[in-house]
C-alpha cells in the first residue's frame, strides 16, 4: 500500500484522479490540497465523492505532504509545479507532474512558449517523459515523471510507428486536432463561457500552441532527426475528448511503399494494454474512448498519402488515467489496475 497526495485536487484532472485512486486496491489518498479560499471537505467540492473520501482540502502544506505521502501528483497549472517539485524531490518523494514544467528538455523553448524562465533546470534532466508506450523501462525507476500533454499523447501515439521506422516524409506532417473544453482546465475566461462555446467551433493558437514543441521533441527522437509538424488545435463545444486527424506523406524510400500499415501498427503496439488499432478504413470517434484510458487509432492508407485518426479522453489517457498508468508501472502494480 502506498500513500499518495494530490496537489491541485480541485481541478478537472484532480477530480478524475481522486475517482480513479479511490478504486485502486494498493493506494491510500492521504492528502489533498489546492489553491482554495478556505479549507473544505473534498466531498463538498465534488458531491459525487460523498461517502467515499472524507479528507479536507486546504492550501498545500509541503511539510505535511512530505510527512504523509510516498508519491505526490501535481495537478497544477504550468509554471507552478517547478516551485513545488524540487522540495518534494529533495525529500525523497516520487512525483508525477501534470504540467509542462518538466516535459521540454530545452529551457529556451519552454521560456518561448510559457513566457517565463524555468526555475528548476537541475531536475529537467532527471524527469522521464511519461508516455508508457515509449518509455516504460525508464518510468519504472523514475523519481520524477513529466506526464504528457493531452494533444501530444494522441499525436505521438498516432505517429510513433511511422516516424520510428522512417516510413513517412517528416516534413509533411499536419495535425488537425479538436478538444473538448475541459482541456483548457478549470478557469474563468470569457472565451470558455458556455455562451461563447455553445453552437460554435473554432481554431485557436494556430501553429503557435504550447503543445507543438512537445510533439516535435518526441517525434524528433523517434525519427532520429529534428522535425517540425504543422499543428492546429480546435475547440469543440463539448466537455471532454480529443480527436486528431493527421495527414502525412509516405517516404519515397522503396521499403516504405510495401508496408501494410494496419499490420505494422498492430505489431508496434501488440503489448500495449491501452492502444487499440482499428481495421483498415474503420475510424474511431470520441464516444468510443470517453471515460476510458484507451487511445483508439484508425488508418486510411491511400498509397502516397496516409490519414490517421487518433482519439482519447483528454482527462484520462490525456491526464489522470495516464498518470495512474505511470504510477502502476513505477510501483510494479498491474498496469491496468483501477483503469479497466
Amino acid at each position: 500500500m502506498i500513500n499518495v497526495g494530490i496537489v491541485g485536487a480541485t481541478g478537472y484532472a484532480g477530480e478524475e484522479l481522486i475517482d480513479i485512486l479511490l478504486r485502486h486496491p494498493d493506494v491510500r489518498i492521504t492528502d489533498v490540497s489546492a489553491k482554495i479560499d478556505q479549507p473544505k471537505n473534498i466531498s463538498e467540492i465534488f458531491p459525487r465523492l460523498k461517502g467515499r473520501i472524507g479528507l479536507v482540502c486546504a492550501e498545500p502544506d509541503l511539510r505535511q505532504i512530505i510527512d504523509k505521502c510516498d508519491l505526490v501528483f501535481l495537478a497544477l497549472p504550468h509554471t507552478v509545479s517547478m516551485e513545488i517539485a524540487p522540495v518534494l524531490l529533495t525529500a525523497g518523494k516520487r512525483v508525477i507532474d501534470f504540467s509542462a514544467d518538466y516535459r521540454l528538455a530545452d529551457t529556451a523553448v519552454y521560456t518561448e512558449f510559457y513566457k517565463t524562465k524555468h526555475k528548476d533546470k537541475a531536475n529537467i534532466q532527471k524527469a522521464v517523459y511519461g508516455l508508457p508506450e515509449l518509455y516504460r523501462q525508464k518510468i519504472r525507476s523514475a523519481q520524477l515523471i513529466a506526464n504528457p500533454g493531452c494533444y501530444p499523447t494522441a499525436a505521438i501515439l498516432a505517429l510513433a510507428p511511422l516516424t520510428a521506422l522512417n516510413l513517412v516524409d517528416t516534413d509533411s506532417i499536419v495535425i488537425d486536432a479538436k478538444s473538448g473544453v475541459t482541456g483548457a482546465g478549470k478557469k474563468v475566461a470569457e472565451a470558455l463561457l458556455f455562451s461563447e462555446i455553445n453552437e460554435d467551433f473554432k481554431a485557436y493558437k494556430v501553429d503557435t500552441h504550447q503543445h507543438a514543441p512537445e510533439i516535435n521533441q518526441e517525434l524528433s527522437k523517434l525519427a532520429g532527426k529534428k522535425l517540425k509538424t504543422t499543428f492546429v488545435p480546435h475547440l469543440l463545444p463539448m466537455n471532454r475528448g480529443i480527436l486528431e486527424t493527421i495527414y502525412v506523406n509516405r517516404s519515397r524510400k522503396p521499403q516504405a511503399a510495401s508496408r501494410k500499415l494496419t499490420d505494422l501498427y498492430r505489431k508496434f503496439y501488440k503489448k500495449e494494454p491501452f492502444v487499440r488499432i482499428r481495421e483498415e478504413g474503420d475510424f474511431p470517434r470520441i464516444k468510443d474512448v470517453a471515460g476510458t484510458n484507451f487511445c483508439d487509432i484508425g488508418i486510411k492508407d491511400s498509397g502516397e498519402n496516409v490519414i490517421i485518426i487518433s482519439v482519447i479522453d483528454n482527462l484520462l489517457k490525456g491526464a489522470s488515467g495516464q498518470a495512474v498508468q505511470n504510477m502502476n508501472i513505477m510501483y510494479k502494480f498491474p498496469e491496468h489496475t483501477a483503469l479497466a
